[in-house]
């Protein structure tokens, strides 16, 4: 259910990126960066919610909201197809990134909750990865139909654009899904339809050595506070503004740089296909060796050295190059291991409930911000080589190398710091202290 939904949410942004060659910014009047800015305004809809969405998703049953959520996203979804205008986009994406809140901090929140604290070097790491993956089954499966309407169109007209019957697919696609997480997504072990009785208590029995509770409604201030005070947070959400910028510029824009590099606008529709591919296997195989290792920051740097020579391809290439910088394209999506490393260890190696909402919520704020920020790198007057946005892709994912390295180290430093302490101090545990949602 997670890799249908993650993927689906995936292929509505990359349908900007089909639609904006298939005659989006005609048909409603599009000028200067009003493009840019319909790829920036639907995370603005998406910040808005954050700031409460993880009080919600504490609150609520968790797998009944994240279900309801993306039903009125497929609801609102086919609304797009329908705009004339540039207010109306604007509108229609502002609400859709309000309802898309809820979805990639959910599923975190369920995949930290049902894992064993041991196994999240290895399993639960590889988990995230793989409903992560998605996005480029989403791209390539996207690239495919996109091509498949504007194709047809092609040959026979079609009552409504190719880039409108794209989104009213959209649509339906993800109510459908909304409604298959309805019926058999648990909010908790406790009312999982699928285990008896006696398999939901060991189902929550099994968890009890993460000491992290299976979720805690209640708002703990002093749990918010920590979070805030962590220099971890902090390199967390750093790291997440300097990465996102080029995801919110790549998504919005690849089909657009593909036809800078010589293509026509319908094969840059089928020549986008291979970069989820190349996604694919990048968060499948970094899933495998941190399982293997559990050196989950290490091997997603790996993804992110892959992004950096394939951002280097791109800025250092001539333009009459386009396979070479086609190919160094394919390769910048390997940055997105980074990102599925370090939302894998803030679900799974931060204790207490009030502070693991607030680390995600931080999280993907910071999210936000960089993908408001990264269609804005694409500008007009640089078309339709982009260069400087292609020079900020390559500085931001050297960047972030420098803060996963950091981050790599300051973990160390912490673990052998706690291990110091707890040999020294001879502490003992209280019986039934993995379920009172403690940080420590």
């Amino acid at each position: 259910m997670f890799c249908i939904v993650y993927g689906i949410q995936f292929l509505y942004k990359t349908s900007m990126s089909y639609a904006s060659v298939l005659g989006l910014q005609k048909d409603i009047g599009l000028h200067g960066q009003d493009y840019s800015w319909l790829g920036s305004v639907f995370y603005f809809g998406y910040l808005q919610m954050e700031f409460c969405t993880g009080r919600l998703l504490q609150r609520l049953p968790l797998g009944k909201y994240i279900a309801i959520c993306t039903i009125l996203w497929g609801i609102v979804n086919p609304c797009f197809a329908a705009v004339q205008s540039y207010s109306g986009a604007i509108a229609v994406r502002f609400f859709l990134g309000v309802l898309k809140a809820s979805i990639s901090p959910g599923f975190a929140l369920v995949t930290a909750q049902v894992g064993l604290r041991f196994e999240i070097a290895a399993k639960q790491s590889a988990r995230i990865g793989i409903w992560v993956s998605y996005n480029g089954f989403a791209q390539i499966f996207g690239g495919l139909v996109a091509y498949g309407f504007a194709h047809g169109n092609t040959t026979s007209k079609f009552a409504i654009a190719p880039w409108r019957a794209i989104f009213l697919f959209l649509g339906l696609l993800t109510i459908v899904a909304g409604g298959v997480i309805l019926i058999f997504l648990p909010d908790n072990q406790l009312n999982a339809r699928c285990l008896s009785k006696e398999d939901r208590i060991l189902a929550v029995e099994r968890v009890r050595v993460n000491q992290q509770g299976i979720g805690n409604k209640k708002f703990k201030l002093h749990q918010c506070r920590e979070a805030f005070a962590d220099p971890f947070t902090w390199m967390v959400v750093f790291l997440n503004i300097t990465q996102t910028i080029p995801n919110g510029g790549l998504t919005n824009f690849f089909s657009q740089l593909i036809v800078s590099f010589g293509f026509t606008p319908q094969q840059s529709l089928l020549y986008g296909t291979p970069a989820g591919a190349v996604e694919i296997f990048a968060l499948i195989i970094r899933g495998l060796l941190s399982q293997r290792s559990g050196h989950r920051l290490l091997f997603g740097g790996g993804g992110l050295v892959v992004g950096l020579i394939g951002a280097i391809l791109l800025v250092a290439l001539p333009v009459e190059t386009r396979v070479g910088r086609l190919i160094g394209y394919y390769m910048t999506q390997g940055f997105a291991t980074a990102l599925s490393a370090v939302l894998s260890l803030v679900a799974s190696n931060t204790a207490g409930y009030t502070k693991k909402t607030t680390v995600l919520a931080l999280f993907w704020i910071g999210y936000c911000v960089g993908n408001i920020i990264g269609p804005q790198t694409f500008q007009v007057k640089d078309a339709p080589r982009f260069a400087s946005a292609e020079i900020t892709i390559l500085v931001l994912f050297a960047i972030g190398l420098v803060d996963m390295l950091l981050m790599y180290l300051y973990l160390r430093r912490q673990n052998k710091k706690k291990e110091q302490e707890r040999l020294q101090s001879g502490c003992v545990e209280n019986e039934g202290h993995e379920f009172l949602n403690l940080t420590n």
